[in-house]
């Protein structure tokens, strides 16, 4: 189950990219339109500002808008910069690999192979999955 905060910055980045190229979108303006507290949108966006996927701009007509083209940002990507290692078991992560301590083999445990099968289904949909083509485009 993802966060709620993955979700939120999901729906934020889905409203960048639906604004028009080269607009800025206030924080306020996002968090009225997707239903977000706006200090919890404050301190998503900055994460993905320091991710590089989100750039900001000050004054009048300033806010956020997207750095990276909304083809090239996945849920998978997003996923993991706001909720970490997206596999179910700690002995599946390609990022914070770890041995369950309750596992004799690995290679012979039927549980890990089940979700060794599940977590490669869900990293390949995230991964294939982009900002973009959940808006139904394709740049």
């Amino acid at each position: 189950m993802i966060s709620q905060k993955a979700k939120y910055a999901l729906r934020a980045l889905l409203a960048l990219a639906r604004a028009p190229y080269g607009s800025s979108v206030s924080i306020g303006q996002i968090a009225d339109e997707q239903s977000i507290p706006k200090k919890f949108l404050e301190q998503i966006l900055l994460e993905l500002k320091m991710h590089g996927l989100v750039e900001s701009r000050r004054g009048k007509a300033g806010g956020y808008s997207l750095f990276r083209p909304s083809d090239m940002i996945s849920f998978g990507d997003v996923l993991r910069i706001v909720d970490g290692p997206i596999a179910p078991l700690p002995c599946l992560s390609r990022m914070a690999y770890r041995r369950c301590a309750d596992c004799g083999d690995e290679t012979s445990c039927e549980v890990r192979r089940v979700f060794s099968r599940v977590a490669e289904e869900t990293r390949d949909v995230l991964d294939r999955t982009s900002i973009a083509s959940a808006l139904g485009r394709s740049l």
